[in-house]
């Protein structure tokens, strides 16, 4: 299969990348976007939207992006914190009373939205289909303890990210996250992101090719907060193929969108709030992602990060072909990836159906990302 959509000629070394990777089965489907102070200057897919490669990769096909999602949560976060109407520094409970019990009650916000808030699953035996009873598990969340000192350690969220911060979309603005994210951002964008598949979309929705099975380190205490995460549902990359999951509005895992889709909401933070001149965001609350608020080795995945507002930071011993500076990513299971670089105006999304057993990128995003940076670094010597 050929590659296909738009490249600039400075970034055709990326697209020849992408052909050889498919070329030699080591994609399946994928999607690639650069887009440089507004404008796309590659806009790539190709392969097959099945294992059977029956289906080609379209230029609207999307796939599950898993944990990329979790960057257009958090700017639904942002968007609330923007308007004034959700403080970063203020007590959850505040805007979630019931939540406030249990030795929660000074969690404040930015403990969530920075995966430090002590809560990285559920503390009750709980099943995906339970899990997708959103109104449910999130009761269960606010009725349960801290499983460490919240503000103590990064602990990521790995699957409830989005219940929590759905939570306080929906206590604030009346609204679901997926609505709230359509309203903001996916609507007047244009963007095609959605959390799980409505039925209008389900012909274009990839099928993805599982990784191997997550295992957990040999000898690992099985009372130690890893085990209990991954452990309580064990994660399970078929079900995202599912109806069931695909019906749900999962904030942390289940967006549906393309590189291109993605980047072009996430371009708002890369361009300092403001897309084709209409302001998303205000410099000060952009800042804000670029601004740590905690580092330090993640008690669930075991990565070392540093994490913003919302939104990871550079960390060059866990992901060294992101480079430092004010630049925010975050990173999907199996290999897709976004990243937001202010400094440079740059948005890069890579998102893709063949999954590596990896939840921080994969060998194809290190080899195009780090030839994006390659080119654009020769670019500027020039």
């Amino acid at each position: 299969m050929t590659i296909q959509g738009s490249c600039d000629p400075l970034f055709s070394r990326v697209r020849d990348l992408v052909q050889e990777r498919l070329d030699q089965g080591e994609e399946l489907g994928v999607t690639l976007c650069v887009n440089i102070d507004g404008k796309n200057v590659l806009d790539i897919w190709g392969g097959h939207a099945d294992a059977e490669k029956s289906r080609p990769w379209e230029e609207d096909t999307i796939t599950t992006v898993w944990s990329c999602t979790k960057v257009i949560t958090a700017l639904a976060a942002l968007k609330l914190i923007d308007q004034g109407l959700l403080d970063p520094e203020e007590r959850v409970s505040k805007y979630w009373p019931e939540f406030g019990v249990n030795g929660k009650e000074d969690i404040r916000v930015w403990h969530m939205l920075t995966h430090s808030s002590g809560l990285p699953s559920w503390t009750e035996p709980i099943t995906m289909e339970r899990i997708y009873d959103i109104p449910t598990s999130t009761e269960l969340l606010g009725r349960q303890a801290p499983w460490f000192t919240p503000g103590s350690a990064v602990g990521y969220q790995m699957i409830n990210f989005g219940h929590l911060i759905g939570e306080l979309v929906k206590r604030i603005s009346g609204k679901s996250l997926n609505q709230f994210i359509a309203d903001e951002f996916a609507g007047p964008m244009n963007a095609d992101f959605g959390l799980g598949v409505p039925e209008e979309k389900q012909a274009r929705a990839a099928d993805i090719v599982p990784p191997p099975p997550l295992s957990l380190p040999e000898g690992i205490d099985l009372q130690s907060i890893m085990a209990r995460v991954f452990m309580n549902p064990p994660p399970d990359a078929a079900a995202s193929m599912s109806p069931e999951q695909r019906a749900a509005e999962i904030g942390a895992l289940n967006g549906f969108s393309n590189a291109r889709g993605l980047v072009r909401i996430a371009s708002l933070v890369s361009l300092n709030g403001v897309v084709d001149g209409k302001q998303y965001l205000s410099p000060e609350t952009v800042a804000k992602i670029f601004q740590e608020r905690i580092r330090g080795t993640d008690v669930v995945i075991g990565l070392f990060l540093r994490m913003g507002l919302g939104l990871g930071l550079p960390v060059p011993q866990t992901l060294p072909y992101i480079p430092e500076g004010n630049i925010a990513f975050w990173c999907g299971w199996g290999g897709s990836m976004l990243i937001m670089d202010l400094d440079r105006r740059v948005t890069i999304c890579y998102a893709m159906n063949k999954m590596a057993p990896s939840l921080a990128g994969n060998e194809n995003s290190a080899i195009y990302i780090k030839a994006i940076y390659d080119i654009m670094a020769n670019e500027a010597k020039a």
